[in-house]
């Protein structure tokens, strides 16, 4: 597999994982609580907050570059790269939004590596 792909996926998935970090930013404000206590109507207030529609865009962009990377490397070798998401969400959940990780997310994001550097090596 080449380094273009490789940086291709890379580049996806960490637009996943901050598109997940801007929807749970947005969802989590308070005028987007408070939007969703009236109900489905408040739906599209949650939709038009700036963090979900950012979120959303890069969500967007990084399944356009995705189907870069369907076009260019086999499903089975690329799909396990996905798997880093898991991590990054974990890493940046902690360092952005103060969460805490338990050992028992810690130990499950290490089997995902485990699982994505066994995937990788059989290119």
């Amino acid at each position: 597999m080449n380094w273009q792909v490789i940086a291709l996926i890379l580049v996806s998935v960490t637009l996943s994982t901050v598109a997940q970090l801007l929807l749970k930013t947005g969802m989590s404000s308070s005028a987007v609580q408070a939007a969703l206590a009236d109900g489905p109507a408040g739906l599209l207030a949650a939709l038009l907050n700036p963090w979900v529609l950012g979120g959303l865009g890069l969500y967007g962009l990084g399944a356009l570059l995705w189907l870069l990377v369907l076009a260019r490397a086999d499903l089975s070798y690329a799909y396990p790269f996905v798997g880093l998401g898991f991590v990054l969400t974990l890493l940046f959940s902690v360092l952005v939004l103060g969460e805490t990780a338990s050992l028992s997310r810690v130990l499950g994001t290490a089997l995902v590596v485990a699982g994505v550097v066994l995937i990788s090596r059989t290119a």
